[in-house]
């Protein structure tokens, strides 16, 4: 067998490490893709719901949502770090899961708090959209540190179906509350304005989705250990040290913020040459070019637990085939994505939207090859404990993207904005290849070699 494959994969070798790839995916993978279709499907809905009430509005959703999500990464540690605990557990070693889950939570509730005041004093001292409704976000952000939280408990265990109800939940839960909005200004012609009736809805649903996750998870986690106890492994955990354990979750949240800036850095260059509405034409383009990672996000998180497996052999073999499928996916849906859009953005959500064909087309190169970062992030925290490395290729990328968009931002537009993303992204993964493979200990045809 591992003959015919090797012949098979000489002469074919992007067609042979697809299948291989194929073959290697975690079955939890297409599970989680479903749900990932899903949680798309919602979210193209919210979009062009909101986007149908102007381009302005829209971009001012897309900062709002930015700054939520600068919030959220920032404390995106506290369930990468639970992950890795239970990942560690997964594969032998002893220890509680319910007190550990309970005591993060009540971490994420305290660092959520006093995100709230911070959002309050920027909200007072603003004095244009979206910055000056930030307090609807610190109402909100005691809970929506929750979900990404919570969800660590389920990412370390591969289960992927709690998981996606939570992921799910969320965008569903804020379309209902935009129905609701539309059903006020529609039907009852209520005369607040767009924009606070539309981010009420958004962070209403997301709060509600985070605290049901929230005792889900914690019920669920005390069932876990009512399981490993009878197993014998409930018992006699290695002591935690609690200095460096919030360290890696501090050099997690750093690392994010760092790679969410590397994202939407480029919304507030726009924002600031351009203004709102050609904020909201571009980050309708970033929305559709972030598409491409449907699939690889779907696979990593399947792939997670096997990512962070002890054995370098075997973290460094799942991360491999998660790469492998990754691009070749990504690289082959490109065309397509960039056809639909050409065709559907001006007719779904307005003439005005024709604006984010050309810059779409500008990212959509550098956002296929970026498609291998989650993987290759993964291997470096899960696998590694190191999750600087990531923040460290995302450093290079904002860095890239940053200087070259001062330049061709005032210039292009969004068609700068796009190109200078796009740059960053294609360098910047270039390096993460680089750093995989000196840890990995493995060579560079590695990344295309099937193993034999």
């Amino acid at each position: 067998m591992s003959d015919e494959r090797a012949s098979l994969s000489a002469p074919e070798a992007p067609s042979g490490a697809l299948r291989q790839a194929w073959r290697a995916l975690p079955r939890a993978a297409l599970g989680n893709l479903m749900a990932k279709l899903l949680i798309v499907a919602l979210g193209l809905a919210i979009t062009v719901l909101v986007a149908r009430q102007g381009p302005s509005v829209q971009g001012a959703f897309a900062l709002f949502v930015a700054v939520e999500s600068a919030l959220l990464t920032l404390f995106s540690g506290l369930g990468l770090w639970l992950a890795r605990l239970v990942s560690r557990q997964q594969a032998g070693e002893r220890g509680a899961t319910q007190p550990m889950l309970r005591k993060v939570l009540q971490a994420a509730v305290a660092l959520g708090l006093l995100a709230s005041l911070a959002l309050v004093g920027v909200a007072w001292g603003a004095s244009s959209v979206p910055y000056t409704h930030l307090w609807l976000l610190a109402l909100a952000a005691p809970f929506l540190l929750l979900v990404p939280t919570a969800t660590g408990l389920w990412l370390g265990q591969g289960r992927m179906w709690p998981l996606n109800l939570a992921q799910v939940g969320a965008p569903a839960a804020v379309l209902s509350g935009l129905a609701v909005v539309w059903w006020l200004t529609q039907d009852l012609a209520w005369k607040a304005p767009a924009v606070v009736l539309v981010l009420t809805a958004w962070v209403s649903g997301k709060s509600l989705v985070a605290v049901l996750t929230a005792l889900y998870a914690l019920h669920d986690g005390a069932r876990r250990d009512e399981d490993r106890e009878e197993q014998g492994l409930l018992h006699g955990a290695p002591e935690l040290h609690w200095w460096s354990d919030w360290r890696f979750v501090a050099t997690i949240g750093v690392t994010n913020v760092v790679s969410l800036l590397n994202y939407r850095a480029s919304l507030f260059l726009v924002e600031h040459f351009h203004g709102l509405a050609e904020v909201g034409t571009y980050s309708v383009a970033v929305t559709v070019a972030e598409l491409l990672w449907l699939l690889s996000s779907s696979v990593t998180v399947s792939a997670y637990s096997r990512i962070g497996h002890p054995d370098r052999a075997v973290a460094s073999g799942m991360t491999v085939q998660a790469v492998r499928i990754n691009v070749l996916a990504t690289l082959l849906a490109a065309p397509v994505l960039l056809g639909l859009a050409w065709w559907g953005l001006p007719r779904l959500m307005g003439a005005a939207y024709a604006a984010s064909v050309m810059p779409l087309a500008a990212l959509l190169p550098g956002v296929a090859a970026y498609a291998a970062a989650s993987s290759l992030s993964a291997f470096y925290t899960n696998h590694l404990g190191k999750p600087q490395l990531s923040g460290s290729i995302a450093a290079l990328s904002l860095v890239i993207s940053f200087s070259v968009g001062c330049v061709l931002v005032p210039l292009w537009g969004a068609v700068g904005a796009a190109t200078a993303s796009s740059l960053g992204y294609i360098l910047a993964i270039v390096a993460a290849y680089g750093v995989f493979l000196k840890h990995a200990g493995l060579p560079l045809r590695a990344l295309w070699t099937p193993a034999r």
